[in-house]
């Protein structure tokens, strides 16, 4: 990929935290801002066209909801579900096949979306991500 130049106006704040930055990593400030624009804008050519939009519109997502994406999980009955239909996959019919890898694309589909959460709030800053107290 051939790279573009443009130019921008960027709060007096924002510069200077990347420069700090650039000057922390021993890196030149362009480097900086390109793999922070890299970061937050996510690779999703292999997701479905409606993941691509969703995972896009994180971005812009305030750290309240984004914790709320983060700490979602499957209910408890998808859950139980999904692990008695992968235990005895071999004896399932087709419902039973059908039923399982629906709940798979579910899980894989919330797992990509926490992992996005959480990368979105780690480049934020913020509340450590590990803390026990984190942000509601």
């Amino acid at each position: 990929m051939q790279n573009q130049s443009i130019t921008l106006d960027l709060p007096a704040a924002v510069l200077e935290r990347a420069d700090q930055m650039a000057r922390i990593l021993e890196m030149p400030l362009a480097d900086v801002l390109t793999r922070t624009l890299t970061s937050v804008l996510p690779d999703v050519e292999d997701c479905p066209p409606d993941t691509q939009a969703y995972l896009m519109r994180m971005t812009w997502l305030s750290d309240q909801a984004l914790w709320q994406i983060a700490r979602s999980r499957m209910s408890q009955e998808e859950q139980d579900q999904l692990r008695i239909l992968g235990e005895c996959q071999l004896s399932g019919g087709a419902d039973e096949e059908q039923t399982l890898e629906i709940l798979r694309k579910r899980y894989g589909k919330i797992t990509l979306r926490k992992a996005r959460a959480y990368a979105l709030l780690s480049l934020r800053g913020g509340t450590p991500l590990l803390s026990e107290k984190q942000a509601s």
